[in-house]
C-alpha cells in the first residue's frame, strides 16, 4: 500500500517529516489533520495522538525524526544522513532545551509562573551557539541536522521577527532566510484541505 502521512501544515515536527519525504522522492498519501478535530483513523493509528504519524506496510512510525530517517534510508540523494555524529547532538538540543524554551515563550499562558522573557533568553542561548556552527550550512553541506532544526527556528523567529532581526546572529539569519526562500520550503508548505475519514487520497509530494 501507499504509506500514509498524517500531518499538520504549520507543525515543525510535521514540517521536517515532509521535508525528508520530499527529499527522498517517496510518494505518500498525505492526510492533513486539524488538531482540534482529529479523525478517528488518525487516532487509531497514532499512539500519541500527535502529528506527524506515518503508516507503512511495516507498521506505524510516530516520531518525526524517525520518519526522516526512515525516508532517507530508502533514498538519500544528497547524503543528508552522511554527517558528523555531532549533528544528532544538535538535534537533541533543539528537540529538548530549545523547544522547551520556545514553547514557554510562544505559549506563555500555558505555563503560569514562568517568565517568557527568561525563556526567550534561554532559546537565544541556543541560537547564539548555533550561529557559531552555521556558515552556509551546519556542516560543509546540507544534512538532516539542518532540516530537522530549521522548522523550529522558524517557529521561534516568528514569535517576534522584528526582535530576531536585531540579534547578532548573522549566520542563523542568513541560513533561515535561504530556507524560507527555497523551493523545498515552498513545496513543503503547499496548503491541503482538512482530511476527514472516507476522503479520497491526496498524494505528496
Amino acid at each position: 500500500m501507499t504509506s500514509i502521512l498524517y500531518s499538520f501544515r504549520r507543525c515543525p515536527y510535521a514540517m521536517r517529516a515532509r521535508l525528508a519525504v520530499a527529499e527522498a522522492k517517496l510518494e505518500v498519501e498525505l492526510r492533513e489533520v486539524v488538531l482540534r478535530d482529529k479523525p478517528d483513523a488518525f487516532l487509531e493509528a497514532s499512539e500519541s495522538g500527535t502529528v506527524p504519524c506515518l503508516v507503512t506496510d511495516e507498521g506505524v512510525i510516530d516520531e518525526s525524526l524517525d520518519i526522516m530517517i526512515w525516508a532517507l534510508r530508502q533514498n538519500d540523494p544528497h547524503g543528508w544522513l552522511d554527517m558528523p555524529a555531532e549533528g544528532f547532538d544538535w538535534i537533541a538540543r533543539n528537540d529538548g532545551p530549545f523547544k522547551q524554551a520556545l514553547d514557554r515563550t510562544k505559549y506563555e499562558t500555558r505555563y503560569p509562573g514562568i517568565d517568557p522573557a527568561e525563556q526567550r533568553a534561554l532559546a537565544g542561548d541556543f541560537l547564539t551557539d548555533l550561529d557559531q556552527q552555521v556558515k552556509t550550512w551546519m556542516f560543509d553541506r546540507p544534512t538532516i541536522a539542518d532540516y530537522a532544526i530549521l522548522p523550529f527556528v522558524r517557529q521561534f523567529v516568528f514569535i517576534d521577527k522584528d526582535w530576531f532581526d536585531t540579534r547578532p546572529w548573522p549566520h542563523v539569519q542568513g541560513w533561515l532566510e535561504r530556507f524560507l526562500s527555497s523551493d523545498p520550503f515552498s513545496a513543503m508548505m503547499i496548503k491541503y484541505p482538512q482530511w476527514k475519514d472516507g476522503d479520497p487520497p491526496t498524494l505528496f509530494p
